[in-house]
């Protein structure tokens, strides 16, 4: 796992660590519920789904050039490999966005 952090791209390091960002918020919010943490888990998740898509897109751009690199020799195992990497950003933003708008939800059980 960490030979795999060590080769990702900055951009693909930044996207990842935007993405965890809401979750943290919400926990934070589960914790101790207040009105400024609330209103900062919206734009902390657009945040995290610009991130995530982002992440996704520099992927898919990286992959779509060694493939070009490739040609005419291309290894699908390789396309489909960069596929599913390009896919972990994307997959972490809306995991992180689940879990954090679960925690808000909880935090406004205890709110009431």
């Amino acid at each position: 796992m960490i030979e795999v952090l060590r080769q990702a791209s900055i951009v693909a390091l930044l996207s990842l660590l935007i993405a965890v960002v809401p979750m943290l918020m919400g926990v934070l919010y589960a914790v101790r519920p207040t009105e400024a943490r609330l209103a900062l888990m919206r734009p902390l998740s657009l945040a995290s789904l610009f991130a995530g898509l982002a992440g996704f897109t520099t992927g898919l751009v990286n992959m779509m050039r060694g493939v070009s690199m490739a040609l005419p020799n291309v290894q699908y195992e390789n396309v489909l490999i960069g596929t599913a990497e390009a896919l972990v950003p994307l997959l972490l933003a809306f995991g992180c966005l689940t879990v954090g708008w679960l925690c808000v939800a909880l935090g406004m059980t205890r709110q009431a």
